[in-house]
């Protein structure tokens, strides 16, 4: 299954440096977006200019990988205040870039899991078994030692 990833990142050449990566790695859906449509279902990997532009709170920002250019304390405060875990400079390594999306997709895939029920979890009709003392057999054990 593909994963969808919105790029709006202003520097062009970053951009398609993180595009490129993206498809190197794995089976990516890559839109290169102006603004981010947060009502997708999908990863977005935002910069500062992207991150402005979008209403707040936002619904869930666990799928959101901004990239900074400038460590301010004001921006931040302000992903921390979004909810936003995974926030990255543009300095660190495409990597580090690359590791934060893929984090951010399974954020995503789990919320979708989590919304559907898993055919291994127990319903939440089923009762639970109970072990009655009545019919635990005790027994004496011994220990042999040579």
């Amino acid at each position: 299954m593909m994963q969808t990833v919105q790029l709006a990142i202003s520097d062009r050449e970053y951009a398609a440096a993180v595009r490129e990566a993206l498809g190197r790695s794995c089976a990516w859906h890559v839109e290169s977006v102006d603004r981010p449509d947060p009502s997708q279902g999908c990863v977005m990997v935002l910069d500062e200019i992207a991150f402005a532009r979008l209403p707040l709170p936002l619904s869930n920002p666990e799928r959101v990988v901004l990239i900074t250019r400038e460590d301010t304390h004001l921006m931040m405060a302000q992903a921390w205040e979004a909810g936003i875990v995974s926030v990255v400079s543009a300095d660190d390594p495409i990597n580090t870039i690359l590791l934060a999306i893929m984090a951010a997709a399974l954020r995503v895939a789990k919320s979708r899991g989590a919304a559907a029920p898993s055919g291994i979890s127990p319903s939440p009709d089923a009762g639970s078994a109970q072990i009655s003392p009545q019919n635990r057999t005790t027994s004496s054990k011994r220990c042999k030692i040579q």
